[in-house]
């Protein structure tokens, strides 16, 4: 588990677990009186998260990660492109395959020749069609500067994709109506967890250089030093 300040682009603490009540005891332990100072508490969408945000942090705005809550749509979209593939005959499928990367890609970053692969490929499939219309509608929510028009925006997206009669738009919406008030924060404010994600790459690096770490206070020692 690692702690960040992303604004400041600095590493904070290493954790050995991030079971919620290991994160309880750990937060609860710093005064109440500078836990209320914290003003925004940014993480993925682990639901203990969202308990520990709430006892530890009451004054601090609570923002879910970007990468994450847009993954979700990417991986409701791959699998209806799966499915799909594995209806179509082998040479369908290859072709599928193959335009993974232009079918994830934003439609407006794409060439002409490129757009029209994409064209071709939905034409085989309503479900897919429709799936790819919700993530590029998501994709321009970056674009709007209003942000009360973004807000709302994702809201009414979120509620064609819970009606939309698709089995993996359905649990998507699901999903974001469950995380809808830090969902939309998220969309107010600039803060994420890309400077987190780096430090995870880089720490990784540390352990496969290390062939593994066994004693954790070591590890940990020599993550803060690299940092």
């Amino acid at each position: 588990m690692i702690l960040t300040d992303p604004e400041n682009h600095k590493v904070l603490d290493i954790l050995p677990r991030r079971t919620e009540n290991y994160l309880l005891e750990y937060f609860l332990s710093f005064p109440k009186e500078k836990r209320r100072e914290v003003k925004f508490f940014v993480s993925d969408m682990y639901k203990p998260y969202a308990e520990i945000a709430k006892k530890c942090f009451p004054n601090a705005i609570y923002i879910v990660d970007r990468y994450h809550w847009i993954r979700q749509q990417i991986w409701a979209f791959e699998n209806i492109r799966k499915r799909e593939q594995k209806r179509l005959g082998k040479n369908h499928r290859l072709y599928f395959k193959r335009c993974r990367e232009l079918l994830l890609k934003h439609f407006s970053e794409l060439y002409d020749d490129q757009r029209q692969t994409v064209f071709n490929i939905l034409s085989l499939s309503d479900d897919l069609r429709t799936a790819y219309y919700y993530k590029e509608r998501l994709y321009a929510l970056w674009d709007e500067q209003d942000i009360a028009k973004k807000k709302r925006s994702f809201v009414q997206i979120t509620d064609a994709m819970k009606q939309s009669g698709i089995e993996e738009l359905e649990r998507c919406a699901n999903t974001y109506y469950n995380w809808l008030p830090q969902i939309l924060t998220s969309l107010e404010y600039s803060y994420s967890n890309g400077y987190t994600e780096g430090c995870n790459n880089k720490i990784k690096v540390l352990k496969r250089n290390g062939y593994g770490y066994r004693n954790f206070d070591v590890f940990r020692k020599r993550i803060l030093n690299a940092f």
